[in-house]
């Protein structure tokens, strides 16, 4: 077992090691149950919730793209009352922490959920402020900082739960965007959530997705995603939860280097299962190997 201490602390939310798993990549844990044991993974977040069951989009909602994934499923899930009596008990036998990741398509249903979810048995909310704003043209969330700085706001006054507000790439300024989420009450930042992107049937002559457009994740965004948490890190305080293409173990100490506090697998869950044992064990190595006494140390330590 290593000696070196893996726990880290992001601002209330206290992880015995730094792997989770990016929210729509592991279900709800139980997916992965026969393959992974879950009381090696510091944090869960589950497949993102709504309010009311959703049975996703119709057609071909997955795609594969040189270097990762594009994926147009809608959110489907059982909705938060079915989580609440059937995934939170499953998860509950194991040492793990459970985030739950919630959307909504008006401010409304965010405090809904989030208001719902106070009093049930998790240990953290992530609100995905990439859902399209249906009272706003369906333009995401998380694209408009007047609009970040009310909905993060209202969840906040919504909720008494440890609060993560997960960041979406396709800004302009991603900065200005966490600092208006770590104004509003935000406890922790996560990023980067998938970029928008197509594939096309050059046969059909027509997009693979059958809603056209998608979000893009896997290796090939990771250098978009380490760059973003490097600029987050000087422009917040709070911890960031870093993700976007992570591999390996390589991979996930590029974004300790860049300022993640955490690092969540997503996309790599579904080519080996087993991954974030991997990682985890990986990280334990290279830590010991550079003298380093705790995984805290390593965050943003560069030789700049």
């Amino acid at each position: 077992m290593s000696s070196v201490n893996m726990s880290v602390d992001l601002n209330g939310l206290k992880l015995k090691n730094p792997i989770t798993v990016a929210s729509g990549t592991f279900g709800f844990g139980r997916e992965y149950a026969n393959y992974v044991d879950l009381n090696d993974i510091g944090a869960i977040s589950v497949k993102g919730l709504t309010l009311e069951p959703r049975q996703g989009n119709e057609g071909i909602r997955i795609a594969e793209t040189p270097m990762g994934m594009i994926n147009s499923v809608g959110l489907q899930n059982p909705g938060v009352e079915v989580f609440i009596k059937e995934e939170i008990p499953f998860l509950r036998q194991f040492d793990t922490k459970i985030i739950a990741n919630i959307n909504g398509n008006n401010i409304e249903e965010y405090c809904k959920m989030a208001e719902i979810l106070s009093y049930e048995d998790v240990d953290s909310l992530e609100l995905n402020i990439s859902c399209p704003n249906v009272k706003n043209g369906g333009l995401a969330f998380g694209t408009n900082p007047s609009v970040v700085k009310e909905v993060v706001s209202k969840v906040r006054k919504a909720s008494r739960k440890h609060l993560i507000v997960k960041l979406s790439p396709n800004v302009t300024n991603i900065k200005e965007i966490a600092m208006i989420a770590e104004q509003e009450g935000a406890d922790c930042i996560s990023l980067i959530n998938t970029l928008s992107g197509m594939v096309i049937d050059i046969n059909k002559r027509k997009p693979v997705l059958m809603r056209g457009s998608g979000g893009l994740s896997g290796p090939a965004i990771k250098p978009v995603a380490v760059r973003m948490v490097y600029d987050v890190y000087d422009a917040v305080k709070i911890p960031i939860l870093g993700m976007g293409g992570i591999s390996n173990s390589m991979d996930a100490i590029e974004f300790f280097l860049a300022g993640a506090n955490a690092i969540a697998i997503g996309t790599a869950n579904f080519v080996n299962p087993k991954i974030t044992k991997q990682v985890l064990e990986g990280i334990e190595v290279y830590l010991a190997e550079h003298k380093y006494n705790s995984i805290n140390e390593l965050v943003r330590d560069l030789n700049v």
